[in-house]
């Protein structure tokens, strides 16, 4: 089993979301947070006084699937999370061990 961790812009989730889901991955945990990578930040005007804003709004994606379905997975969230520009994001997977369905008490792939 794999977990990806995808970094991408919040206007992106519900397309890579739809993506996802009609290539049969439909489990995911998503959350909002901040960061920078290349993009750096930005400065912005309130109330006459220019200030910079490091950290950027992103939404970070974990999905845990089985062996067989990352790299079908990873296409999917390139294609539906590119915009060409700076800031799309990045993917990252890593290895999981074990998964337990905390209700039925299914292991690995059968909990996934």
């Amino acid at each position: 089993m794999k977990k990806v961790v995808a970094i991408i812009k919040p206007f992106k989730l519900d397309d890579v979301r739809e993506a996802l889901s009609e290539v049969g991955i439909s489990g995911l945990t998503v959350t909002e947070v901040k960061g920078f990578g290349r993009q750096k930040g930005h400065t912005e005007m309130y109330r006459g006084a220019e200030y910079m804003v490091d950290f950027l709004p992103k939404v970070k994606l974990e999905i845990v699937i089985a062996d067989e379905d990352v790299e079908r997975c990873l296409e999917t969230i390139v294609n539906a999370a590119h915009t060409g520009k700076i800031g799309d994001g990045k993917i990252f997977v890593q290895n999981v061990e074990r998964a337990i369905r905390i209700r039925t008490g299914e292991e690995n792939n059968d909990a996934i």
